[in-house]
């Protein structure tokens, strides 16, 4: 995999993608929305991964949407109006799809964020599942600031996880919300004092779910996303079909045996996708 703007390490069911742009404050350039994009695609498949973390270097996490880079593509004059707004707006699907991603992975996502956090960086983390800052973190929904409507995800996930008037008032005036303010409200679960802190923090809650029954954590993670999209007893009747059909006996026995033998318990990998040729 050729990726340009981040890195991926796999170690112990732990994948870590590190955004690596950090001259340029880790900003979202055209190369950034293909790289995460295809990053997530392949750890949703990979057997092997059972918690992604997603991590930044530099002083920010990130800064945005690289507007340098997008250029004039953002506002074509020469272009025929109809047809410029119906090209704009697969551009913009395409866009959400690359932080949609993350959303369904079957793994859950961690975000270890430093700094700021800004536009584009409040889109993606709000797909993750869980989100951790360093003190000095911040998040900014950029977009009105510059005179435009978020649109890669924040104001329709945001809204699941603050309260309606906190996500209108972040919204409607670009301001900062420090990391402390962002724990408050439970958008950030712990702040760390530094980045280094901030970042093992991160990697002990990975190792702490990696240890968990894949299929299991995939299923909890699945139930959650429904949830969240559907009503109670749509959600209720989801997971009893779907334990009545993926809940493992192995996996069961796996755990009473470990806990009675004070173990680690040991659960295999989940089965890699069957190809349609």
């Amino acid at each position: 995999m050729q990726l340009s703007t981040m890195t991926v390490e796999v170690t112990d069911h732990i994948a870590r993608v590190t955004l690596n742009r950090p001259d340029k404050f880790n900003t979202m350039n055209r190369a950034f929305w293909g790289d995460i994009r295809q990053v997530f695609t392949d750890l949703d498949e990979r057997t092997d991964v059972r918690c992604v973390v997603i991590a930044s270097t530099g002083k920010h996490f990130t800064a945005g949407l690289d507007l340098v880079d997008f250029g004039g593509s953002l506002v074509d004059a020469e272009v025929e109006p109809a047809r410029r707004a119906e090209q704009f707006r697969r551009m913009v699907l395409q866009m959400q799809e690359s932080f949609s991603v993350i959303d369904r992975c079957r793994a859950p996502v961690i975000a270890a964020i430093q700094g700021g956090c800004i536009g584009g960086g409040v889109d993606m983390v709000s797909a993750c599942d869980i989100r951790y800052a360093s003190a000095d973190a911040f998040l900014s929904i950029q977009e009105v600031n510059i005179a435009i409507t978020a649109d890669v995800g924040t104001l329709q996930r945001l809204p699941h996880l603050l309260p309606q008037g906190v996500v209108r008032e972040l919204a409607y005036t670009g301001r900062r919300m420090p990391a402390q303010e962002a724990q408050a409200y439970g958008l950030v679960n712990h702040t760390f004092d530094d980045h280094a802190t901030l970042l093992d923090g991160a990697m002990t809650v990975a190792r702490d779910i990696a240890a968990k029954a894949p299929l299991a954590v995939a299923g909890t993670k699945e139930m959650l996303n429904y949830a969240r999209d559907h009503s109670v007893a749509d959600g209720l009747n989801y997971v009893a079909t779907w334990n009545a059909a993926m809940l493992s006996g192995a996996d069961l026995m796996e755990a009473f045996g470990a806990q009675q033998q004070k173990r680690e318990a040991a659960y295999p990998d989940l089965l890699p996708r069957r190809k349609v040729e």
